[in-house]
């Protein structure tokens, strides 16, 4: 075989090889990966039950230390939790052994301290399941059940970025008020026949307080995160002015997300990804008033942006407000694992399933059918948004694979 021929049949080799390697192996790797999803979904989807059950018959630990140990920097929780009733039925079951007033912020809270030294965060309900907010997309007050709901639906798509919530109905004359604080006993006053209390917070005002049914109060309780990983706050790049008629600048510069993406931590790791998807977990529930948000210290852009504060949610279900998905419209990047994970939950699949995961909360049923319908609605309004941008970029530039090892030892 002459020279040039040994050239030529090198070169369609090569050529072959790099076609091998490109097209078959890596989409092998990428079935793999989908395959994975898949599984994962379904064992999500055998997992929404969950009975809120005491035994844990397997440990000798107690339910604050199992959770506690749960917690590694891209996680709250881990996928398989055979614990997680235990833990949710001590949360809203064990003892209050203190109450004070919530942590610095504008909205109602307390802080309580439960049997065994776990803190939580009690949210009081402030309106009945039916009840609409009107106005601006972050108006009203706090809603102790979005808080429920939003942590369900935190499981149910996967990033486990949210600490546990369950509902709690709590006694404020035989529970609260002998193991309150000053501070948080000096707020409590009766109207009519209900006893109520206003905290301290920003918003927080006398003629405005949180009142029970008789002496009950329906609330929240969100388990507080272990202090071994303190929290640092963070604003939001999409975060809102807050002020009539002054944009922020995300509002008005279509490259904004290329400026976000030339400054820390964004121009590297994991977060940006993360700020996509709390767009389209913030999307769905319908709240505008990520601000701020946290993750863990010192973590140099590493660790998760965590799912604090959802009770700005399930105001309004008729209200889709679609500046929420900011980050996703205009950086038209979504990790592959969240983009087919909505598409396993589409066709009624997402309603269905968090109306599953809620059943059995003790203040079910946690949202009005309205809130439910809406969630599918908007499922598909985040669907067609992504099917824009790969129309305009192509799905090897919008679809981004980052899938991490988790570990939790």
């Amino acid at each position: 075989m002459k020279l040039k021929q040994r050239v030529v049949l090198l070169a369609i080799l090569l050529v072959i090889f790099i076609f091998t390697k490109v097209f078959l192996i890596d989409n092998l790797d990428t079935s793999a990966a989908n395959r994975e999803d898949q599984r994962a979904f379904h064992r999500m989807m055998a997992s929404l039950h969950i009975e809120l059950d005491p035994r844990l018959d397997h440990t000798l630990q107690s339910p604050w230390e199992i959770a506690a140990q749960w917690v590694v920097p891209r996680e709250v929780y881990p996928e398989e939790t055979p614990e997680l009733g235990a833990v949710m039925h001590a949360m809203t079951t064990k003892k209050i052994i203190k109450a004070d007033v919530g942590y610095k912020g504008t909205q109602l809270k307390a802080l309580l301290i439960l049997e065994g030294g776990q803190k939580v965060v009690f949210k009081p309900k402030r309106y009945a399941r039916d009840y609409v907010v009107e106005g601006e997309p972050y108006a009203g007050y706090d809603r102790h059940n979005a808080e429920v709901a939003a942590f369900h639906l935190d499981r149910i798509l996967g990033f486990r970025r949210a600490p546990l919530v369950v509902g709690r109905f709590v006694n404020l004359r035989t529970e609260i008020k002998p193991v309150a604080t000053e501070q948080l006993l000096g707020t409590f006053m009766t109207v009519g026949n209900n006893t109520c209390f206003y905290g301290k917070c920003y918003y927080c005002r006398e003629t405005e307080p949180a009142c029970a049914d008789g002496d009950i109060m329906e609330g929240s309780v969100t388990l507080w995160l272990p202090d071994v990983w303190p929290l640092q706050k963070h604003r939001h790049p999409w975060g809102r002015t807050y002020r009539e008629g002054k944009l922020a600048r995300w509002e008005y510069d279509e490259s904004y997300c290329d400026a976000v993406k030339k400054t820390s931590p964004y121009d590297s790791g994991p977060r940006l990804l993360d700020i996509i998807d709390t767009a389209i977990f913030d999307y769905l529930i319908g709240n505008a008033d990520r601000h701020h948000y946290e993750s863990f210290q010192d973590d140099e852009g590493a660790s998760m942006l965590i799912l604090l504060d959802n009770a700005k949610s399930f105001g309004n279900p008729a209200l889709d407000e679609r500046s929420i998905l900011a980050p996703l419209y205009q950086c038209c990047i979504i990790r592959v694992s969240t983009w087919n994970r909505l598409n396993y939950l589409k066709n009624g699949v997402l309603k269905s399933a968090l109306k599953t995961a809620m059943l059995h909360d003790p203040i079910s049923p946690v949202l009005s059918d309205p809130h439910l319908d809406a969630l599918d609605q908007r499922l598909l309004s985040i669907l067609a948004t992504v099917k824009q941008c790969t129309d305009q970029f192509g799905p090897d530039v919008v679809l981004v694979e980052d899938r991490m090892t988790l570990s939790h030892l």
